[in-house]
């Protein structure tokens, strides 16, 4: 099993400013300390090995779509954000080029406009004998699909699109299958709902994609049902949108968590990877490589008899599981 993250992003797309990329400039080319490169490739070098992510990368900034590949089967997509554009493409090429089947499930946590975005922009959609399924907890998935692309909204309407599209509404309690991959849901806590998924291949791998929930520092004890869902996973995807402060303060009840609590959980789950995920658009990649810091400094000091790998999610990163 494979997670590849192509938007990681919360509420809203964001792009790097002008000063932001100048200072990134700035601040390699002191850590540089006038030393001369002989070549791209050595520059690249002293990026990967002397500077710190925030320094020589970028978080990203498309929102929520993540892609769970499990051997040669179709396409497993959770959330429809705007990083769903770059992979529609890439998935094309990967159908040219590998053979792979032109089939693609997605999995929506919700139906908020960050959540579903990128479909009006999804390249596979426009082409005939793409067969599309779209999974969701909601019944109004496809009036919330239908409504964006309405012409208030959006120049091409949903009925132009030449693939196959067919939603299925899904329930709580229940295990589907796709392909070799057994698919299950949680009802989670946010504005109109939203819901977790839990992945597993034939090898028992798994990963869970819960984002747009939020779980109460103060209220834990009435996380049994999460816990048991994120049970021995490999690989926990989970909104960190918000630092602890944040989410006990001014931003409680706004349906998001802090990686505080998703440490806990993994925890109490026996989860062996965590990636913290649906970053605040407001941060910086300063602030959320501190928050990643903080999360794996914490990890250390709760840490039981298995330890949890934390990580930082961004647009690019692949997991192999």
């Amino acid at each position: 099993m494979q997670v590849r993250f192509w938007g990681t992003r919360g509420s809203l797309p964001v792009a790097a400013k002008a000063a932001t990329v100048r200072d990134k400039i700035a601040a390699a080319l002191v850590a540089a300390d006038g030393r001369r490169f002989a070549d791209a490739a050595e520059a690249r070098s002293f990026l990967e090995t002397e500077l710190d992510f925030a320094a020589a990368h970028s978080y990203g900034g498309a929102t929520s779509c993540v892609e769970i590949e499990v051997g040669e089967g179709a396409f497993i997509v959770c959330d429809m954000g705007s990083g769903l554009r770059e992979f529609g493409l890439d998935s094309l090429r990967r159908c040219a080029t590998e053979s792979h089947p032109r089939e693609w499930h997605f999995f929506l946590s919700h139906l908020h406009w960050d959540h579903i975005m990128g479909f009006p922009f999804f390249v596979p959609a426009f082409v005939p004998g793409s067969k599309i399924v779209i999974h969701a907890g909601h019944s109004d998935a496809e009036t919330a699909l239908r409504r964006q692309q309405e012409e208030i909204s959006f120049p091409v309407p949903f009925d132009w699109l030449k693939g196959d599209i067919e939603f299925r509404t899904l329930e709580t309690g229940r295990d589907y299958q796709i392909g070799a991959v057994s698919v299950s849901l949680i009802e989670q806590h946010h504005s109109h709902l939203s819901y977790g998924f839990r992945f597993e291949d034939a090898a028992g791998k798994v990963a869970i994609f819960s984002t747009d929930s939020e779980h109460k520092i103060d209220q834990m004890e009435g996380e049994a049902d999460v816990v048991e869902f994120f049970g021995n996973a490999d690989l926990v995807v989970c909104d960190t949108m918000y630092s602890l402060a944040d989410s006990v303060s001014m931003k409680e009840d706004w349906g998001h968590s802090s990686n505080i609590v998703a440490v806990d959980l993994c925890h109490e789950a026996g989860a062996k990877r965590l990636a913290l995920f649906h970053h605040e658009p407001t941060y910086s990649d300063t602030d959320i490589q501190r928050m990643h810091r903080e999360s794996i400094r914490y990890e250390e000091l709760t840490r039981g008899a298995a330890p949890l790998e934390v990580l930082c999610a961004y647009d690019g990163l692949v997991i192999e599981i």
